[in-house]
């Protein structure tokens, strides 16, 4: 199951960035996409509902007292050792793999150098996802403020070689580039493996 995991999203975060923005001759901003479609790029950021924003804080646990850091772009993960192994690897975009100790619950911390804004990110995410899980679609979405930055909360279902999955991650985007920073499991084992993955994405720093 964690390899079927690890194809879906190793292959979002592939393609994500393999779009091309392009201006028309009349000034309109354009996505290009892969298989030789289009759309407006506002329309692209405009066209989903309005995102609320949470009011609750969100802040790293006192017993994530490890940091990982990125080397690509400067960010953090603080993990709890005690709950999380993980480690580093060598395919493109994916810096991190991340495993639960004895439960079925895993992430990938994937980083680029490209700024991308959140609206964007959201909806090449989710069309990148729909290729490989036709039926993926969006549960729930908010902004969080999480260690004193605003990320883009999103927690998707899909299904893909049979298998109903769940992942939740954190995505953000800075001048020094952008992060995926995404949990998952099957979506029997969500309810009961939910904390543990918000407890291990709230770890998520900015380091100055």
């Amino acid at each position: 199951m964690k390899t079927v995991f690890c194809c879906v999203l190793f292959f979002c975060s592939l393609q994500c960035f393999a779009q091309v923005t392009a201006v028309t001759s009349n000034g309109d901003e354009v996505i290009l996409y892969n298989d030789g479609t289009w759309k407006y790029a506002d329309k692209a950021a405009t066209g989903a509902n309005k995102i609320d924003t949470s009011t609750l804080l969100f802040s790293k646990s006192a017993d994530a007292d490890f940091l990982i850091k990125s080397t690509v772009t400067k960010i953090g993960i603080n993990l709890n050792p005690k709950k999380w192994s993980f480690k580093k690897t060598s395919e493109e975009g994916v810096e991190y793999n991340l495993n639960s100790k004895g439960k079925d619950a895993y992430a990938l911390v994937l980083t680029e150098r490209v700024e991308i804004p959140l609206e964007n990110l959201r909806n090449i995410a989710l069309d990148n996802a729909k290729e490989v899980a036709p039926d993926v679609h969006i549960v729930h979405e908010e902004y969080r403020v999480v260690n004193g930055e605003t990320v883009l909360c999103l927690q998707m279902n899909g299904t893909t070689q049979g298998i109903k999955f769940t992942y939740l991650g954190y995505y953000y985007s800075f001048d020094k580039g952008t992060v995926q920073f995404v949990t998952y499991t099957s979506q029997k084992l969500f309810d009961e493996y939910k904390s543990d993955m918000e407890e291990l994405l709230n770890g998520f720093v900015v380091l100055k």
